[in-house]
């Protein structure tokens, strides 16, 4: 079971954030494109980023605790949804604060020009 720790903390950070989606209605799911790009540079610089580590012997990981799905350069699988699972936590995060205080996302008229 310790072999799918990261796995379990990552379940953890999408069940403490997904209930903002429907309650607060963020649409963050639903702007599916929006969160794309926010996804794609994200995971590619975290993933070339510890791919330098792992070559470099600067990081490792402890396969006790990951569920043992390597990719090339040595990236356990459970990193690279490291690098999607908490940006969309982040996003449905910040995306929840701008909808309690009734901020207009960037791409939306302010109230009062509606």
């Amino acid at each position: 079971m310790r072999h799918l720790s990261y796995l379990f903390v990552l379940a953890g950070c999408l069940v403490a954030a997904l209930w903002l989606e429907p309650v607060l209605k963020v649409n963050v799911l639903r702007r599916w494109r929006r969160l794309l790009l926010t996804l794609v540079p994200v995971v590619v610089v975290f993933v070339l980023w510890d791919l330098a580590a792992i070559a470099a012997g600067h990081w490792t990981f402890d396969p006790e605790q990951t569920t043992g799905v390597v990719f090339p350069g040595g990236l356990p699988l459970d990193e690279v949804l490291f690098f999607l699972v908490v940006p969309v936590c982040a996003v449905l995060g910040f995306e929840a604060v701008r909808a309690v205080l009734r901020r207009p996302a960037g791409d939306e008229p302010a109230r009062d020009e509606r």
